[in-house]
């Protein structure tokens, strides 16, 4: 290129600028990172941003959807179905609609995955101080609601000046690709900024590819994990959601049946191993496997790999008490528990371990898993009667007509009985329990859907959840995205009641029946559904548990 060239610079509003940009970053197989823009326009993005989307056409498509919220959890179920390799933009106005996606900021940021919020703000000028939906700050003329973003997001940036993308973008998908500090980014994108016009440079917009880093871990600190697991004769590993990330679960079921180490579950984290691996032990901790837990108990190690350690997890740090290897891609994680700390790749961790510890194996003991597997059948296996179905055979006969469909779920009963008893094929489990987050459901399993269109996607939800968020159901309609919603109608939040009860407390405002109202509502989920264009049905009491010669079509929507 010539100097000259070098010099050349083109005319384009902020707007236009960004969606541009956008549009050429792409993956290390050519496709776009951003795959588009979920947007609900108002007055502070439907002017700049509104037109240069529309202008940049199917570069970087965009889509409407019902509510900022669930948009942004079908973007983060995209993100989380791509393994963290792609994402996808959400955009709404100033005020009640960027404040809607703040929420969902949260769910991303704990669960470590990227989505670009693209929020409308105020006036840089402030000519028209207060504009319609501004938060005035009475002590701090800079603040905005978009400020409720920062806890919640990795990066925040507020372009006041269209200059500022020049350095503001490049940083927002430094943070999205990178796997120790990848999670959701705010700019903030003053209303009058998107429509500046401003000389940008030609070589801003040259395509880009963001190639994801696997760092290799130190050498001392492999050297001292190395050496802690020969003088183990019980370790146990504790397999989270960053083996899927990372790509590592060939590595991780080479290592564990070459050295025969038991392997127990996250929620992140399950399915990285089918269920059917021999070392597969199952979920661990409060929701864990009595051979998940009793592998726990009994060891004297724990190789904790791409895991937070939560709570659940853990149970409470009850769960086991010997020593751990954290071995993470982010140090914050990888050295929880005064871990000794393996900060790597968990690929590139599990490759340099099988290479040092040889042809080291362990024996542990397998009747506890035989055990456990014969009792999940038990409880998964059709009633003999008829009357409701338990959660665990509601479960069982999903697994039946779709074992090798994908579990998602996010928030009540279902994910700790999805984490005990689906028996989930390779990649076949989706849960957002990070944040654990009501109405994640049905946006999240059309995101998904979107990024495994090869697989069925199963959705279990409760009707709390379903009544909290079920409007993206109108969207999968429209946009003719399949996907199967199991609901379970417990007439109420049946889930923290229970925790109610079982705290000493009695039942009360979380069933309809322990609720201050007049009368009991009869709720018709198979109409309300139905009215929105998807295909829908009432499971009669008995048959729905009972096997099948065959699995059943999958759900559709109407045409």
């Amino acid at each position: 290129m010539t100097g000259q060239d070098m010099n050349a610079t083109i005319r384009l509003t902020a707007a236009q600028a960004m969606v541009r940009w956008l549009s050429v970053q792409r993956t290390d197989d050519g496709a776009r990172f951003i795959d588009g823009v979920w947007a609900i326009f108002g007055h502070g993005n439907v002017a700049g941003l509104g037109q240069a989307l529309h202008g940049i056409g199917d570069a970087l498509p965009t889509w409407r959807g019902q509510n900022e919220q669930t948009m942004a959890h079908a973007a983060i179920a995209f993100a989380k179905g791509h393994g963290r390799r792609r994402a996808q933009a959400v955009t709404a106005s100033i005020g009640p609609g960027s404040t809607n996606m703040v929420t969902a900021a949260a769910l991303a940021h704990v669960n470590r995955l990227p989505v670009l919020f693209i929020a409308g703000d105020v006036f840089a000028s402030r000519r028209p101080d207060p504009v319609l939906q501004q938060v005035e700050g009475f002590g701090d003329g800079t603040v905005s609601a978009n400020d409720c973003f920062r806890p919640v997001v990795r990066y925040f940036d507020r372009i006041t000046r269209p200059e500022h993308l020049l350095t503001a973008l490049p940083r927002a998908m430094r943070v999205m690709t990178d796997p120790a500090e990848c999670g959701p980014v705010c700019l903030a994108f003053c209303q009058d900024v998107q429509a500046e016009a401003y000389d940008w440079p030609e070589a801003f917009f040259a395509p880009r590819i963001w190639h994801i880093r696997r760092p290799a871990p130190d050498a001392d600190e492999l050297a001292r994990a190395v050496d802690l697991i020969k003088a183990a004769k019980a370790p146990v590993i504790v397999c989270g959601g960053g083996v899927i990330h990372s790509g590592a679960e060939q590595a991780l079921a080479d290592f564990a049946t070459r050295h025969a180490i038991p392997v127990i579950e996250t929620q992140a984290g399950k399915s990285a191993l089918p269920q059917a691996h021999p070392m597969n032990f199952g979920a661990a901790g409060v929701d864990g496997s009595a051979a998940a837990n009793r592998a726990a108990a009994g060891a004297d190690l724990i190789l904790a790999i791409g895991t937070r350690l939560q709570d659940f997890t853990t149970g409470s740090r009850t769960l086991f008490d010997a020593p751990l290897i954290g071995i993470n891609v982010q140090p914050h994680d990888a050295a929880k528990h005064g871990a000794v700390t393996l900060v790597a790749d968990a690929r590139v961790a599990l490759q340099a371990l099988t290479d040092a510890l040889g042809d080291l194996r362990f024996a542990p003991d397998t009747d506890p898993r035989a055990a456990w597997l014969a009792a999940v059948d038990a409880h998964c296996a059709a009633p003999a009667g008829d009357g409701l179905p338990t959660d665990a055979q509601v479960i069982g006969a999903v697994q039946r007509a779709a074992p090798d469909g994908i579990a998602m779920c996010a928030a009540g009963t279902m994910p700790g009985a999805l984490k005990l008893l689906w028996q989930a094929a390779q990649g076949g489990y989706h849960m957002e329990y990070g944040y654990s987050c009501m109405g994640y459901e049905i946006a999240g399993a059309m995101g998904l859907a979107l990024a495994r269109p090869d697989r069925q996607v199963l959705c279990f939800v409760g009707d709390g959840s379903y009544m909290m968020a079920n409007s993206e159901l109108a969207t999968a309609v429209m946009r003719r995205i399949p996907f199967t919603v199991i609901l379970t109608d417990n007439r109420g939040y049946g889930c923290i009641n229970r925790l109610q009860v079982g705290c000493g407390g009695v039942p009360f405002n979380n069933m309809y029946a322990d609720c201050n109202v007049e009368a009991q509502p009869q709720i018709d989920f198979v109409a309300h559904a139905g009215s929105m264009g998807a295909h829908a049905v009432k499971a009669p009491p008995s048959p729905i548990c009972r096997p099948r010669s065959r699995p059943p079509a999958p759900a559709i929507f109407r045409r």
